[in-house]
């Protein structure tokens, strides 16, 4: 799920436009719209409608915005193994991941994230030591993560001349 202003553009949760009262209700100051998809289709953006979720000047509770902004789902990883130098291109599988904002190899994050879709993205991996690592989403619903999710294969030796 996506939530956008007119143009189109992406609200972030950090940047969704309310004004705080004095008490958990919050002002939306700027017209909030909602995305989903046409009937089944392919899922992809270029498939989906909007509409008007909440007209500026609307008070809502900050825990319905907190609900708006729900956390990915990590289904697969594939492919789920790599060189250490990096660059695999890989597809993550899921749920609400059309609000991923980087993806971390261990301690390091890819590259050329490109959403696909709200359940399909992919990114190259980063350079990382050989072994099994730590895949995590990090998004505004909070970051979730995979354990043992993608492998670094350890360089090949250098076989030696016969001489």
């Amino acid at each position: 799920m996506g939530l956008y202003r007119q143009d189109g553009s992406r609200i972030t949760k950090s940047a969704f436009p309310t004004a705080a009262l004095d008490d958990p209700p919050v002002r939306v100051t700027e017209d909030v719209y909602m995305s989903e998809p046409y009937g089944r289709g392919d899922g992809q953006p270029e498939g989906s409608k909007r509409y008007l979720l909440y007209p500026t000047g609307t008070i809502i509770k900050r825990s319905l915005l907190d609900h708006l902004f729900i956390a990915a789902t990590i289904t697969s990883i594939a492919p789920a193994n790599g060189p250490a130098a990096g660059g695999t291109t890989v597809t993550i599988t899921g749920t609400d991941l059309d609000g991923v904002e980087s993806v971390v190899f261990g301690k390091a994050t890819g590259t050329n994230l490109r959403i696909r879709s709200a359940t399909e993205l992919s990114v190259q991996t980063p350079p990382n030591g050989a072994g099994a690592v730590i895949v995590e989403l990090v998004d505004d619903g909070g970051a979730v993560s995979k354990a043992g999710a993608f492998t670094y294969s350890a360089p090949p030796e250098p076989e030696e001349a016969d001489g």
